[in-house]
């Protein structure tokens, strides 16, 4: 499994270009279903809109699609999704709004300013870094506490949960790739008596960096 960039929440961002109002528009979609179900909607907030363009790229059946509504072939739903794959995101659907404002952009104008608004609604959205990864559980006396969390940031874990009862139970995310080295330290630490329980293999966001 490998790991791939999405985004957190949809966001928008807008610029007038020629008197043409254009605005990007961005959304994190789980399927096809979910990326129609927002190019509708922003055609129906922007019914009185000349052009809905669109593009969304999926996961599933590593799928894209593009739409040019209207506009001359080539010149606005392949430069979104252009945009898009040189982001490196997938799960993600994207709509250019344009209002025409009279002035024509002709064929390579339409392409930077679709180009643009896709930009600018990737700028906008918060890029997620996921990350197959694993939720533990690690249970330990409360002498090995201390050695336990002084080594999680090494192997760059996210401490979930601390639970002190009669021991130590600590929830932890990890990257999968990490579990290894994670796993030997802690049992060389504690002479085989401290592992992780492995309770669920998920995708995560790790920061980059």
């Amino acid at each position: 499994m490998e790991g791939y960039r999405t985004i957190a929440a949809p966001a928008q961002e807008e610029f007038v270009e020629k008197r043409s109002r254009f605005i990007g528009q961005i959304a994190p979609v789980e399927g096809e279903e979910e990326a129609l179900a927002f190019i509708n909607a922003v055609r129906e907030r922007h019914r009185e809109a000349t052009h809905n363009v669109y593009a969304y790229i999926l996961r599933e059946n590593q799928m894209t699609r593009f739409s040019d509504d209207g506009e001359p072939q080539g010149t606005a739903g392949k430069p979104v999704l252009e945009v898009v794959q040189r982001e490196g995101l997938v799960d993600v659907a994207v709509v250019v709004t344009r209002y025409f404002g009279g002035v024509l952009l002709g064929a390579g104008g339409l392409v930077r300013a679709y180009a643009q608004g896709a930009k600018t609604a990737v700028d906008a959205a918060q890029v997620l870094n996921m990350q197959p990864a694993a939720l533990l559980e690690v249970d330990m006396g409360y002498d090995f506490y201390g050695k336990a969390t002084y080594i999680l940031p090494k192997h760059e874990v996210q401490l979930l949960e601390s639970v002190f009862e009669e021991g130590v139970r600590l929830r932890l995310l990890c990257k999968k790739a990490r579990l290894p080295a994670l796993t030997q330290e802690l049992r060389e630490l504690s002479s085989g008596t401290v592992a992780p329980l492995v309770t669920e293999e998920k995708f995560a966001h790790f920061p980059e960096g």
